[in-house]
């Protein structure tokens, strides 16, 4: 298997009157990894995964990346689900798909106990043989998953890792010093990547990184080569812009951002999201028009 660090872009899912507009993925992938992204992941929240069909959809768009793919950069497929056995039937549907990994959330809604929590990702894995990241996002699941469960977690032969989106290096660092040396700690907020790499953390699953995939990757290569300079000078650049991807309910900007360049060719999502209001527009081709994208 490759190796996961660096930038791995949450892709969004192109849409396109109500479907999956699958050759606008396929572009997307290209595109991703002419620029020289790290990884991708296919379904995650910024691919709005919570509102793909479970049966058909969920699995075309993992399959459909896997297949373009084809080896060239890590596919961490999103499969995480408020249900255990629905996230182990997408699970089941990411392996047979080949993926290299899965990233697997923190069940939202229910607000289940710690314990539940281990019990929750080792049944997955007792039922399904393939790497997993785990992912804790307390902003969206409300459950915030205690670095003292991560680090029982990763004695589980197949947990890799973790996607740390509570936005608290504090938390990140004891994530770090409570798993072992070779357990894969990413960042899930774009404005905590350059920092939680500085710490000990090995990349990010990053939203930016959709709009600049080569400029992100380059910040994740600096801060892992211990350029701090170049690291740090990067992360300002791209900072108004990571802003900007949530000044509105994402993905909605990260759909917006891709349209004005041409990269995808409707900004569509499924509701309950919707698309970005003037206001929110505003800012984002303010922050776009800084960089030189529009």
């Amino acid at each position: 298997m490759h190796t996961i660090q660096g930038a791995i872009t949450a892709i969004v899912t192109p849409m396109l009157n109500g479907k999956v507009d699958e050759q606008g993925m396929v572009n997307l992938i290209e595109d991703q990894i002419d620029q020289g992204i790290h990884g991708l992941v296919p379904c995650g929240t910024t691919g709005e995964s919570a509102t793909l069909d479970l049966l058909e959809e969920h699995k075309r768009v993992i399959e459909l990346t896997v297949k373009t793919v084809n080896g060239r950069v890590p596919v961490i497929a999103g499969t995480g689900a408020n249900n255990t056995l629905e996230a182990i039937e997408l699970t089941e549907a990411a392996k047979a798909s080949g993926a290299d990994a899965v990233l697997s959330v923190v069940p939202y809604y229910n607000k289940p106990s710690q314990e539940g929590l281990y019990q929750h990702f080792k049944a997955i894995l007792d039922s399904v043989d393939i790497p997993m990241i785990l992912y804790n996002v307390p902003g969206r699941t409300v459950t915030n998953m205690a670095p003292e469960t991560v680090a029982r977690l990763a004695k589980l032969p197949n947990v890799i890792g973790i996607k740390e989106a509570c936005g608290c290096l504090n938390q990140v660092s004891r994530v770090i010093q409570l798993c072992p040396d070779d357990f894969i700690v990413l960042s899930g907020d774009d404005f905590t990547a350059m920092p939680t790499v500085l710490i000990g953390g090995k990349g990010v699953i990053s939203v930016v990184s959709n709009i600049l995939p080569g400029k992100t990757a380059a910040m994740m290569e600096a801060a892992l080569q211990g350029d701090l300079a170049k690291a740090r000078e990067l992360h300002y650049e791209l900072f108004n812009l990571m802003g900007a991807m949530f000044c509105y309910p994402s993905p909605a900007p990260a759909k917006r951002a891709l349209k004005l360049m041409g990269k995808i060719q409707s900004d569509e999502v499924r509701l309950p999201m919707t698309q970005m209001d003037e206001k929110s527009e505003g800012i984002l081709r303010s922050c776009m028009q800084e960089l030189g994208l529009i």
